[in-house]
């Protein structure tokens, strides 16, 4: 395969992406005003209730099975390992730049989390159509093909929504915390300078209040009855968990995984004969609106990103290369090792896949966890229009010397 024709299969998934986001921007200018912040907040809600939970139940139920998990037992530690270096190339990078906290979390998910799911969905049944492909036979890759690329869609959905999750989560926090803040300072500045020595006294008490509520829950982790109790850390920690397992996202890939694995299960709402395959369908059609609703949300914020965002370049050349130019490599030298060791099966597409886990743009998902917690929207959309933007083009390149590796 040429690389002009690669270039051409790359592509495609990344101008749907940049064309739908510009109808999103459009429905959201002055000019047509179908978008607004308050209709995009509950469209996202939609999105995270509903369409995302459909998306991950219908993909893992109908693609993965039971065997498929042994075989590929090495993709869950390789999304693993994406998103764990990362993580920690991000974290190296908000030390470095020192953006604002509530940015941190933002720049390190959109460092450590790749979109793993629609684009894989259509970059690889692509490639195995192509005349010239390296992988065998077009039909035999194709269906192959789409399971790897469901199962890493639905993995990556998993780490997506606990790990991008919680950095979202506690930028939201942040930023809730500064807002404070910064109330709290205006308020004190506007007060009376020629008050009473009695108004004074209130101040004081005042402060003391603040302060006194500020250091409540620094006096409540010292208190030794709980510091020195084991299972009221265990039992805080395994709350926290289970929230993470309940959110919608995380709670529909789990249910797939159940009806993908256990046989019966599967039988009941898959296949041309099951009994219950309407509920299968239903589902599958409100997951195939999760792409278009979060691309569309994603160019509405673009609007009011280009026009208020405070990101700064370097931060964008940072996440830029740390997706394209770092993590590639480090894909190279993760896959290559595993083969050598026997770790991976011999097929070479499932190979090329786990190298590709490594050079995609940022998850779209995380989109949809700014507008969530109405924490960073801006700056996120910016940092999609110039990985998107750069993504044709490093990601053709990188598939090139992938099945140049491997062939």
């Amino acid at each position: 395969m040429g690389f002009w024709t690669l270039f051409e299969v790359a592509s495609m998934p990344i101008l749907q992406v940049l064309l739908i986001s510009l109808l999103g921007a459009f429905l959201a200018s002055d000019y047509c005003k179908l978008l607004p912040e308050d209709t995009r907040r509950s469209l996202n809600r939609i999105v995270f209730v509903v369409f995302t939970p459909s998306l991950m139940f219908a993909s893992l139920a109908k693609t993965v099975t039971f065997q498929d998990i042994i075989s590929w037992w090495f993709m869950p530690l390789n999304i693993g390992l994406t998103f764990l270096v990362g993580g920690i190339l991000g974290w190296i990078m908000v030390k470095i730049l020192k953006p604002k906290p509530y940015l941190e979390g933002l720049i390190i998910t959109m460092c450590s989390s790749g979109n793993l799911g629609n684009l894989l969905l259509i970059i690889v049944p692509a490639i195995c159509n192509e005349d010239g492909s390296p992988f065998g036979d077009s039909n035999v890759c194709s269906a192959v093909g789409l399971s790897y690329a469901s199962f890493s869609m639905a993995l990556g959905g998993f780490y997506i929504w606990t790990i991008s999750f919680q950095l979202i989560k506690a930028s939201s926090l942040k930023l809730r915390a500064l807002e404070a803040a910064e109330e709290f300072a205006l308020k004190q500045a506007n007060k009376n300078l020629d008050a009473t020595p009695e108004t004074h006294l209130l101040k004081g008490e005042s402060e003391e209040q603040v302060a006194i509520v500020v250091n409540i829950p620094q006096d409540t982790s010292l208190n030794p009855k709980e510091s020195s109790s084991l299972w009221v850390k265990v039992a805080g920690f395994l709350h926290t968990i289970l929230e993470e397992l309940m959110a919608p996202p995380t709670l529909g890939a789990i249910l797939g995984f159940i009806f993908g694995t256990i046989v019966w299960l599967r039988n009941l709402i898959i296949g041309p004969g099951a009994p219950l395959r309407v509920i299968q369908d239903s589902v599958k059609l409100l997951g195939d609106a999760t792409i278009p609703c979060i691309t569309l949300i994603l160019g509405a914020n673009l609007i009011q990103g280009l026009r208020s965002s405070t990101i700064k370049p370097m931060a964008i050349v940072g996440v830029v290369c740390v997706r394209f130019i770092i993590l590639p490599v480090v894909g190279i030298w993760v896959v290559k090792a595993a083969g050598n060791l026997g770790f991976l099966p011999p097929d070479p597409l499932f190979h090329f896949v786990l190298m590709v886990q490594f050079t995609l743009p940022p998850a779209m998902n995380i989109g949809t966890m700014t507008q969530l917690f109405n924490v960073g929207q801006d700056e996120c959309s910016v940092l999609y229009l110039w990985t998107y933007l750069t993504c044709a083009l490093a990601l053709t390149s990188w598939s090139t010397v992938y099945m140049w590796i491997l062939t």
